[in-house]
């Protein structure tokens, strides 16, 4: 399979820091983002995989890959006392369970807003007559958020299986989903704005 130049770039970045962070986790012995590598392994394979077919444009690729690096830098960057994970960007509410913004919010807010960019991208690929209709944003927000319980299976799978994890308990989880929620509304938003773009472009 030939890569396109843009394809070859995003490849050699996500390698790079999978490499890299990889490669710190296993000299710290952190089994639990060891375990999240493998599996940002197996979904850049499957990426991969289906890239012919999909046609994934460059900026979700993108988007793909910088998800990929806040999540490894999340666990893998040390920040005081912890990891970047759990650092307060921005104290919009006191220190508590419910402590809002933390880098963790804002990973799953981007990421689970690709994840819609990339629901969208496949719908409208498939069923191009639901483009531009709100039906194939009403999907791919409900797909993103299903990930985004997906993803929360992960974490648990890690609790199960790996001792001091930094998964928080049930607060954190549903801050979790409303983050993602939020994430997946508001790249629904940009993708009504890319296909209104796209069609006004296409109707010259």
């Amino acid at each position: 399979m030939r890569l396109k130049r843009s394809e070859l770039a995003v490849l050699i970045f996500t390698l790079t820091y999978v490499v890299v962070f990889g490669s710190v986790f296993i000299a710290a012995g952190n089994s639990e983002f060891i375990w999240y590598v493998i599996t940002l392994v197996i979904f850049l394979g499957l990426i991969a995989a289906t890239q012919r077919v999909a046609q994934f444009p460059a900026f979700i690729l993108w988007g793909l890959a910088i998800w990929g690096l806040a999540h490894m830098a999340g666990g893998g960057v040390t920040v005081g006392e912890g990891v970047l994970y759990s650092y307060m960007v921005v104290p919009l509410t006191p220190a508590s369970e419910l402590a809002i913004l933390k880098y963790d919010q804002i990973v799953h807010f981007f990421g689970f807003g690709v994840a819609t960019l990339v629901l969208w991208h496949i719908l409208r690929r498939n069923f191009p007559m639901l483009d531009g209709t709100k039906t194939i944003y009403a999907f791919a927000i409900l797909g993103s958020m299903g990930l985004g319980a997906l993803n929360e299976l992960i974490e648990f799978t890690a609790v199960l299986a790996f001792p001091n994890t930094n998964v928080g308990g049930y607060i954190n989880t549903a801050l979790d989903l409303v983050f993602n929620t939020l994430g997946a509304i508001t790249a629904a938003i940009l993708a009504s704005f890319l296909s209104s773009a796209s069609q006004q472009q296409a109707n010259r």
